[in-house]
């Protein structure tokens, strides 16, 4: 596990987060991309690309840090990224990356390392962590700031899942799901269950109803994991 840029955080980068909900966020971006067949993270939506897209996002909701999780060996992808903090200049340290050596072990072995590498900060102090994909092509600060004023232990997204052709599936229940917060204790007592692809949702299903909450935004449906779904997006004007 490798994190970059990686000065001890101090309590100077986070007086202005002091208040009672400050939060960090863990940027899933270490997906390989074999469906779609080219790394989405370099996806270009508004003249840049697609995990500095996201992370801008993740910025607007002004967290404490940022943890980035990419795929180990992906230059183009950490290039990416330094051209971000570089344009940041002084906001640069508030982002760290880590390298997943296992990409293809999945979402659970992702945020795991996430929350490994959160943990390592000295003087990073927050109540929550807002967890995000990259892919969720539509996705808002405004959803996002919804989620970070929820009061429950989860705050999650709630959006209904769609087939191939972009109709709602009849029957299905709504996925609940990322972008998510959660209570930072929690997340850390959820990592030795986080293996491999398994991810989040066993862990919230099991959780009691007054523990979590959703926002819905039906927006979030749309993600990229297929050329046919990335064609529908291009089309759409939501990817360059």
């Amino acid at each position: 596990m490798l994190i970059t840029n990686s000065r001890n955080f101090s309590h100077s980068h986070s007086h202005s987060h002091s208040h009672s909900h400050s939060h960090a966020v863990i940027l899933l971006a270490s997906g390989l991309s074999r469906r779609l067949g080219q790394p989405k993270q370099l996806l270009n939506k508004s003249n840049e690309s697609l995990i500095c897209y996201m992370t801008r996002l993740a910025m607007l909701t002004q967290p404490s840090l940022i943890m980035i999780v990419v795929p180990q060996n992906q230059s183009a992808i950490l290039d990416s990224i330094a051209d971000l903090t570089h344009q940041l200049n002084s906001l640069h340290s508030l982002i760290k990356i880590v390298t997943n050596s296992s990409p293809e072990k999945g979402i659970g072995e992702s945020l795991s390392i996430g929350i490994q590498a959160l943990a390592t900060f000295d003087g990073l102090s927050v109540n929550s962590v807002l967890i995000m994909g990259i892919d969720q092509v539509l996705l808002d600060s405004a959803h996002l700031s919804k989620l970070l004023a929820g009061k429950h232990t989860v705050v999650a997204s709630s959006y209904s899942r769609l087939d191939d052709h972009h109709s709602k599936i009849a029957n299905e229940h709504d996925i609940i799901g990322l972008p998510i917060v959660i209570d930072y204790e929690r997340l850390k007592n959820w990592q030795s269950a986080l293996i491999g692809d398994k991810g989040l949702r066993h862990l919230i299903r099991a959780l009691p109803s007054n523990q979590i909450s959703t926002v819905d935004n039906h927006k979030l449906r749309y993600d990229i994991d297929t050329p046919a779904q990335l064609a529908y997006a291009k089309q759409k004007h939501w990817i360059d």
